[in-house]
């Protein structure tokens, strides 16, 4: 790891510090107790931390699900999962990542983040960002990767960059929904209510991160159906391109959890990718969503 970008003033009640990764993205933050509420300045530190990693780890977070909610709508209004299903039992807030079965019948979406995505990219106000907190970890596996959508863009050939730099592509909740039911226990078939939930949404190829003007490529191979205005082999030909642009090596971070991590990324900045685990090692994670703006 490098040293660190900062921290707390000396006279500040606890000392916490961020440590950036040696890496494309993201930083671990430790001694930072969020059991309590932050102070704003504290808070604000923690804020420009998240924009300048894109990915913070907050370690040996000890946390209850209430807690985790009120520190994730420090930064916005949040949004419940459409798979109502999962959503941890008084607290519509929390969607239980988990592949866990209990009565015959899974507790959480076990087959989360299955492809490459940004959160809740197929509605009209995409996730701003998710944390993620770890309740119960396999002993093996469970890896997430994250890949940094801005040098993803910064990367691209300069002719591509300018191409795709006014283009616009559907997203859909629906895009996968099918193929992962046919071969995971965790999707359940979707109400018409559901549907009516999810409809498909139009958004910037290249969008600009509302709080700090960067540009990232916003297209994942999990939500994106098309680009809009092409015709459909050429369409899918330029999708496949950025899809395995954006995910090359020197874009991408992997997460090795801890017991009590808790990882907030930008969902503007990033995507990411469950590495899956053996099925029959249990694992737990609560996750929020704070919605963010309609992209530009």
């Amino acid at each position: 790891m490098r040293n660190s970008t900062f921290t707390v003033p000396s006279n500040a009640p606890e000392a916490w510090a961020v440590h950036p990764f040696d890496a494309p993205l993201g930083a671990q933050v430790v001694g930072l107790d969020l059991s309590q509420p932050l102070d704003d300045d504290t808070f604000r530190q923690v804020h420009r931390a998240h924009l300048a990693h894109h990915v913070l780890v907050f370690r040996d977070t000890r946390i209850t699900p209430a807690q985790q909610i009120a520190f994730s709508r420090r930064f916005g209004p949040l949004q419940t999962h459409v798979l109502h299903q999962f959503q941890l039992r008084g607290h519509p807030e929390i969607l239980v990542v988990s592949n866990i079965v209990e009565n015959g019948q899974p507790i959480g979406l076990g087959d989360a983040g299955h492809y490459w995505h940004s959160d809740l990219s197929y509605v009209d106000k995409p996730s701003l960002g998710s944390m993620l907190h770890a309740q119960e970890l396999p002993a093996e596996g469970g890896d997430t990767l994250f890949a940094n959508m801005h040098l993803a863009f910064d990367t691209l050939p300069a002719a591509l960059r300018r191409a795709v730099d006014s283009l616009q592509a559907e997203h859909s909740y629906l895009c996968k929904y099918e193929e992962l039911r046919a071969r995971s226990p965790w999707r359940p078939p979707l109400s018409a209510e559901q549907i009516a939930q999810v409809k498909p949404q139009v958004h910037p190829v290249v969008r600009t991160h509302p709080e700090t003007g960067r540009k990232a490529l916003f297209v994942s191979e999990h939500f994106t159906t098309r680009i809009v205005g092409l015709p459909e082999r050429e369409s899918a030909e330029l999708l496949a391109q950025l899809f395995a642009h954006s995910v090359r090596p020197e874009h991408v971070w992997r997460h090795r959890w801890q017991p009590h991590d808790m990882v907030f990324w930008d969902n503007r900045s990033v995507m990411h990718l469950a590495a899956g685990c053996p099925d029959h090692l249990r694992r737990r994670l609560n996750r929020t969503t704070i919605e963010g703006d309609a992209p530009y």
